[in-house]
């Protein structure tokens, strides 16, 4: 299930997902809502499928494999090269979970992502006040009990 609608402040699109499964067929759909350049918050707590979500956006991107996109807890930062409607598009998928420090943040050149083919997803970004202020949006995964999930994509205009 999904809705659409039109907010103050942009765009929002809900969807609930039943399965992991599911949340990579919402990945898919938002590969194909989100245009870039964007910087979006990847919310939700630990388990409640933020890398999940991120298999499917590779894999719509023709950037990765589900089974190729894991989480970047240690690495901090994966890249995926992939396209979108024959135009190059650049994913990054961030986990700044371990980082505790603005300082510690600008050591990963978080600057150096933004361009216009860059799709930059952000897990625990809303600790920082630079990457909030920078973020056209964010997605917020939900656990509404077993494996159902809300997933709720707010992007500003």
């Amino acid at each position: 299930m999904n809705n659409a609608a039109a907010t103050a402040e942009g765009r929002m699109y809900e969807f609930t997902t039943q399965s992991g499964a599911d949340t990579i067929a919402v990945g898919r759909k938002l590969a194909e809502l989100l245009a870039p350049p964007h910087l979006l918050l990847l919310r939700g707590d630990l388990g409640a499928g933020k890398t999940t979500l991120v298999k499917g956006i590779a894999q719509a991107l023709d950037a990765a494999e589900p089974d190729e996109v894991t989480s970047p807890t240690f690495t901090l930062i994966h890249e995926y090269d992939g396209s979108r409607q024959g135009k190059p598009v650049k994913l990054f998928h961030l986990d700044v979970y371990r980082l505790e420090s603005e300082r510690q943040l600008e050591t990963l050149g978080l600057d150096d992502l933004f361009s216009d083919d860059a799709l930059i997803l952000v897990e625990w970004g809303e600790k920082f006040k630079s990457i909030r202020k920078r973020s056209t949006g964010e997605i917020a995964i939900t656990s509404e009990g077993g494996d159902t999930r809300k997933i709720t994509v707010t992007v500003k205009e």
